[in-house]
């Protein structure tokens, strides 16, 4: 058995243990007022991080390019309340109008 085979074995028993860990948490924890709070802005942090890193990213280096300025164009229609499809396809002409430039 390679080593890539043990790592996934492992990492798929430590997965059940987490989830099994998750299902045991009583009650009167998961109802805390901390938790909720957590639990709701966990995902936002982690998805501005996530773009943060795929705008920004780059080998090692800080990247200001076209994906900077689709995503404040985004931001911006975000805070107008413009829907979502036209919000994506005007960062997305944002991008490639700079692109080509």
């Amino acid at each position: 058995m390679t080593s890539a085979w043990i790592g996934i074995i492992v990492l798929a028993v430590g997965c059940f243990i987490f989830k099994l860990a998750g299902l045991s948490v009583p009650e009167r924890v998961l109802d805390h007022p901390f938790t909720r709070r957590a639990a709701d802005l966990i995902p936002v942090a982690l998805l501005g991080a996530l773009i943060a890193v795929q705008v920004l990213g780059g080998d090692h280096t800080l990247v200001i390019d076209a994906r900077l300025a689709a995503l404040g164009v985004a931001a911006v229609l975000l805070m107008l309340r413009v829907p979502f499809l036209p919000m994506v396809l005007a960062a997305a002409a944002t991008a490639a109008l700079l692109r080509l430039m």
